[in-house]
């Protein structure tokens, strides 16, 4: 099992890239198929956050809390300077309204779950980006709500239910925590929840391919039928993959960071929770479809732009 595990981490890049291909074949080829392979990415999600939270014990997400310095620093690049960034970029986005949702809640949202796999591969600190996944899922949710009201204004009320914002906190925040704390309770206590606890943490990277899978298979429909819309925003996700590292190094800089925390910043505010929000957008109501796309389409992009970064952060940020 170890040596699987092994394995499919090594190769766990070009793997993202054949789920995202295959989600594409599936999707072209299937288009009726996609609000049934919709319904499967919750579950499979929540899976996916519980691996990703059972690799958290619970006494790191305490250090995490009290690592200020690292702490600030990815709060910092993603509820203070992101918000900033997005807010220049929005100025150039497409009239649609759909359009303009689906952007600002792809980009609005740091991401907790294969930003790791790509900080780590081009020497970023996983573990203490691991640790604070926790805290930066629950302030995206908080100040998701107040953010959109900001940029959408009083249009927010009609068109943006708070409902699915409290369910996916809890389907994709409370229960797998508290799952993978009491699985790490009985691991601690028990052989069986030890050799439990392994088997499913080998599951890290089938569990993302799945997902990935899922996402672009079920939206590329969508895709396909608004394609001149959603292709608009390409070089909006582009431009932010471009200016982010640039805000990373320097909040890096200013909490005088190391160099791994130094590359895991860079990660944390380039990397878009996509994922998370996908079922946000999908529960918009009937006529905003595009928005689901939009955020299927950043996924797209930074993928591309993560295998990117895993050559250049090492290059920007230089092991002294």
């Amino acid at each position: 099992m170890n040596a699987v595990a092994d394995r499919l981490e090594r190769h766990q890049v070009v793997l993202y890239l054949v789920a995202i291909v295959v989600g594409l074949l599936v999707g072209l080829s299937a288009p009726g198929a996609g609000p049934g392979l919709a319904r499967g990415i919750d579950p499979v999600l929540g899976a996916l956050l519980y691996v990703t939270f059972l690799q958290v014990p619970a006494s790191a997400l305490l250090r995490a809390v009290r690592d200020v310095r690292f702490l600030g620093s990815v709060v910092l690049v993603n509820f203070v300077a992101v918000p900033v960034v997005v807010a220049v970029l929005f100025l150039f986005a497409p009239a649609d309204q759909a359009v303009q949702i689906g952007i600002l809640l792809v980009l609005l949202c740091p991401c907790v779950d294969y930003v790791i796999v790509f900080s780590g591969l081009a020497g970023g600190d996983s573990r203490r980006l691991l640790a604070a996944t926790p805290v930066l899922l629950l302030l995206q949710f908080l100040t998701l709500p107040v953010f959109l009201f900001v940029f959408l204004g009083s249009d927010l009320v009609d068109v943006v239910d708070v409902q699915p914002f409290i369910s996916a906190f809890v389907k994709l925040i409370v229960i797998p925590l508290a799952l993978a704390w009491l699985t790490q309770w009985w691991s601690s206590r028990h052989r069986s929840g030890e050799q439990f606890s392994g088997v499913v943490s080998a599951a890290m990277v089938p569990l993302m391919m799945a997902v990935l899978g899922l996402v672009v298979a079920s939206q590329v429909p969508a895709i396909d039928d608004g394609f001149g819309s959603v292709f608009r925003v390409v070089p909006i996700y582009v431009v932010f993959l471009v200016v982010m590292p640039i805000v990373g190094l320097l909040v890096g800089r200013l909490f005088a960071l190391d160099v791994p925390a130094r590359r895991s910043v860079v990660f944390s505010g380039a990397t878009r929770n996509s994922l998370v929000v996908l079922p946000l957008a999908l529960a918009l109501p009937a006529g905003f479809e595009l928005a689901a796309a939009v955020v299927v389409t950043q996924t797209l992009v930074e993928v591309i732009g993560m295998v990117i970064y895993v050559r250049v952060v090492p290059m920007l940020v230089p092991a002294r």
